[in-house]
């Protein structure tokens, strides 16, 4: 008898990198805790091309949710992020544009009178874990979680990414000088690992910019309140 199950195995899934993860080493005490307007704003002044790169995406910059007796802020419009030196400011881009991205470090942005200053940078690739997590989709004030998740699928479908298992989140609102932005957090899983990768690379929704619809790798589909951490 001749037995071979070699056919039955697919070749191993190799993480394609041509679009990657960037993470600055920042010098910023405190930051507005509502700074996406400004953080964008600061970024794509300092790298233009950010608004033309389908791919590329601005993660906002989040600290430890506790600690020390510290508790993360609730009030966005008034209270400031308290940022460690492990903190990092994140961009998400394609390869083809790192030499670009690397010209970011030594600069300092100003974030609403906040000195950020950029240091070096290290370059992380996108994740193939079957769960994925964004902290900011954005959609409509009027739509509750389970209208929220019907329309989520939608857009998964249209990005040919079969919808097995979603958990919406906590609602968020983000102020800007033309009005405020409405977003949920929004977790996928029982992803394999091309549509895990595929997400990464293209989002879900708007806002890229402004560190909406990027999704990061999660542990697990656990109930989250709060994902922030260092």
């Amino acid at each position: 008898m001749f037995w071979n199950d070699d056919k039955d195995k697919k070749p191993e899934f190799v993480v394609p990198d041509d679009v990657v993860d960037l993470a600055y080493k920042i010098g910023c005490p405190t930051i507005p805790l509502d700074h996406a307007h400004a953080l964008s704003a600061a970024l794509l002044n300092a790298l233009p091309w950010l608004a033309d790169e389908e791919q590329a995406g601005i993660h906002l910059i989040h600290g430890a949710a506790s600690g020390n007796g510290w508790f993360r802020p609730e009030d966005t419009e008034n209270e400031l992020l308290h940022l460690s030196r492990r903190t990092r400011m994140r961009l998400r881009v394609p390869r083809a544009r790192l030499e670009d991205a690397q010209a970011l470090t030594g600069q300092s942005l100003d974030i609403e009178g906040h000195t950020l200053e950029v240091g070096k940078l290290d370059v992380f690739m996108l994740s193939s874990l079957p769960t994925l997590f964004s902290r900011y989709v954005i959609t409509h004030e009027e739509l509750d979680e389970s209208q929220f998740l019907e329309a989520a699928a939608a857009q998964l479908q249209a990005l040919d990414i079969p919808c097995r298992k979603m958990l919406g989140g906590i609602a968020h609102t983000m102020n800007f000088p033309d009005g405020p932005v409405f977003t949920r957090s929004l977790m996928v899983a029982e992803l394999q690992p091309e549509q895990s990768v595929r997400l990464q690379q293209l989002g879900l929704g708007e806002g890229r910019t402004i560190g909406c619809g990027l999704f990061l790798p999660h542990k697990g589909i656990a109930p989250v309140k709060d994902p922030d951490g260092e």
